[in-house]
């Protein structure tokens, strides 16, 4: 069998110091045990994948537990933490600011946590953004609010300038909390870290409101993104059948994956329409959008439609490429665009009333509802465990309903997207009842 594994994680060295936690190492004790580096989870828990490890003679791939170890590579009392946060707003940002600064302190006793304000600017000394000094005092109502504590920015810097600052300042381990672009960056300045032989543990904790990060069961933020956006759903129904063959338009965040649109419209089922940036469809002709709603509004007289900003692009035909400063493609207005195109297709046909609504700002600023915060938390907790037992490049994140730590460079080789052919888009279709051609 190959001791090669795709999920292993890098290590800055042996670890020499015993952890600060009072935990068993008694298996089976009631109270919980630290985790062994031996402790592993199986990625793909299918029996075919099973059988075909059988066969083959290999071992199934796997990834490293998440939790506490024993033994540690960082003595806390002469350890300094530092913690940046890049790109959009989301929900649950403060929370995990929070979870770590209270989780290096009360663990471990970390002796110094810096925040690095308006994220990798603030790595950058030409940007003149002084680190702030983090601490349980500081942060122990944070919670409460959206945003991010510490400020965010998008664009990268200089990784050798970075690197230089994170030496300067005897950083010796780096939480970056922020999307893919976030994480390649702080996957580069482990790689710089690696080139100068330096001992900082850097860390991602993954964080997109549209929940496209590859291989993870869930990012944070996103469950109060649609809960927050459900309401305003249920409204725009309510201005939708206040009229005569009203129609109300909800644009909601979705880049490139539509994972919130069609959260948000399977938990209120009041929407007839999801467009998404993972099915193209025509607006024109016998199968296409218009013609669907105009069945639609024939029969029940008024339509709710939910649709992703990113959905649609391919209908602008002069569309320039243009990107923002995290290397993202901006998206055409989807939503102004189907506003007027609606308007177009029913003028001198029947009379249509038509409300547009895009809360997007609102939903990412919003705190954290119950279910992130907890997932926020304890995501926290499980990076500082790693970070303090000198892994590096790594993400803490939830795989098949188990904390783990997986390589950086593995959640970031390409976007995570709804399966047009799976149950999850199918239970969408069955709950707008929305024409399959449109799937």
């Amino acid at each position: 069998m190959s001791d090669t594994n795709r999920f292993d994680i890098e290590s800055l060295g042996a670890s020499e110091y015993r952890s600060p936690l009072q935990l068993s190492t008694v298996k089976g004790d009631r109270i919980f045990n630290f985790v062994s580096e031996s402790d592993r989870l199986v990625f793909d828990l299918s029996i075919d994948h099973y059988n075909q490890c059988l066969t083959d003679g290999v071992a199934p791939v796997y990834m490293e537990k998440a939790g506490p170890r024993q033994d540690i590579f960082f003595d806390g009392k002469n350890t300094t933490a530092a913690i940046v946060t890049c790109g959009g707003l989301c929900p649950g940002i403060n929370n995990v600011i929070r979870g770590l600064v209270m989780a290096l302190h009360y663990f471990y006793g970390v002796k110094k946590i810096v925040g690095i304000p308006y994220g990798y600017e603030g790595l950058n000394p030409q940007k003149g953004h002084d680190l702030v000094e983090l601490t349980p005092d500081k942060v122990k109502d944070i919670h409460q609010f959206g945003g991010t504590f510490l400020g965010s920015s998008r664009g990268g810097q200089d990784v050798s300038v970075m690197v230089d600052t994170l030496e300067n300042n005897k950083v010796d381990m780096l939480f970056a909390i922020g999307g893919d672009g976030t994480l390649k960056g702080v996957n580069a300045i482990g790689e710089e870290i690696s080139k100068r032989k330096a001992k900082i543990s850097v860390v991602g904790i993954p964080k997109t409101i549209d929940n496209d990060i590859d291989l993870i069961d869930e990012s944070f933020g996103f469950e109060t993104a649609f809960d927050v956006a459900s309401p305003i759903l249920r409204d725009a129904h309510n201005e939708a059948t206040g009229a005569y063959n009203g129609i109300s338009i909800i644009k909601l965040m979705g880049r490139d994956s539509g994972f919130i649109a069609a959260s948000a419209a399977l938990s209120m089922p009041v929407v007839n329409f999801v467009l998404i940036p993972e099915m193209d469809f025509a607006l024109d002709g016998e199968d296409g959008f218009l013609k669907a709603l105009e069945k639609r509004l024939h029969q029940k007289k008024h339509a709710v439609i939910v649709v992703a900003e990113g959905a649609g692009q391919q209908l602008f035909k002069e569309r320039k490429i243009v990107k923002d400063a995290s290397g993202n493609v901006q998206h055409e207005d989807i939503g102004v665009f189907l506003k007027e195109k609606i308007s177009e297709y029913f003028k001198g046909k029947s009379p249509v009333t038509i409300k547009y609504i895009d809360p997007s700002y609102i939903v990412r600023c919003a705190p954290a509802n119950s279910s992130d915060s907890v997932y926020c938390s304890r995501l926290a907790y499980h990076a500082v465990h790693g970070a303090m037992a000198g892994k590096t490049k790594f993400v803490a994140s939830r795989v098949n309903n188990r904390y783990v730590y997986i390589p950086i460079d593995e959640v970031t080789k390409k976007r995570k997207k709804i399966d047009v052919e799976g149950e999850f888009w199918f239970s969408v279709l069955q709950s707008t009842g929305q024409p399959f051609f449109l799937g």
